[in-house]
């Protein structure tokens, strides 16, 4: 019996389909459709409190994105923070923050594959948003690894980057009083 041979995509396949997609080591992984309100909300809300407290020329924060990380990955981050990076159709480095808002198809993917990679490329933070629990967890990266800084909801997390803070009170605070009517 053989063996099936399995099938490798790059960049220049990547930029040749339809609909969203992410691709890792050269395997396609197709997104969610349009993600739920909620996802939605939370991106937006994450993006408005990172961009109202950004003092940085150099710096901009952006959504839905292509972090093109070599010719066989390309990653799309929900929200990012990127410091002097001049790519034009796609991120060409690593950005310093990135925001995951984890939903149950790609939970998984966020948790352990590209949690790898941003730690690898060194991404300094990298945050995962739980819509559910109404919760982030903060990891920041030390000596090549990250290290968990903690579970936020209700606090104010400063990054250390262009003056950037994010108000997790803020960020849920549409969601959490519909939770504890």
């Amino acid at each position: 019996m053989s063996a099936v041979p399995i099938e490798y995509y790059t960049y220049e396949n990547y930029r040749e389909w339809e609909g969203d997609w992410e691709l890792i080591d050269g395997i396609p992984y197709a997104m969610s459709p349009a993600p739920m309100k909620k996802h939605q909300y939370l991106s937006y809300t994450i993006a408005f409190e990172l961009r109202r407290n950004l003092n940085c020329k150099e710096c901009e924060v952006l959504g839905e994105v292509d972090y093109k990380v070599n010719s066989d990955t390309v990653l799309r981050p929900d929200v990012i923070l990127t410091c002097n990076d001049h790519g034009i159709q796609h991120l060409i480095k690593a950005p310093e923050i990135v925001f995951e808002v984890i939903s149950p198809s790609s939970a998984k993917r966020d948790e352990t594959l590209k949690f790898q990679i941003y730690e690898e490329e060194g991404v300094q933070f990298y945050i995962l948003v739980y819509p559910d629990d109404l919760k982030a967890k903060i990891y920041e990266l030390k000596n090549g690894k990250y290290q968990k800084v903690g579970d936020f909801s209700k606090e104010i997390f400063d990054f250390g980057i262009c003056e950037v803070k994010v108000d997790f009170e803020k960020v849920f605070e549409r969601y959490r009083k519909r939770v504890d009517v």
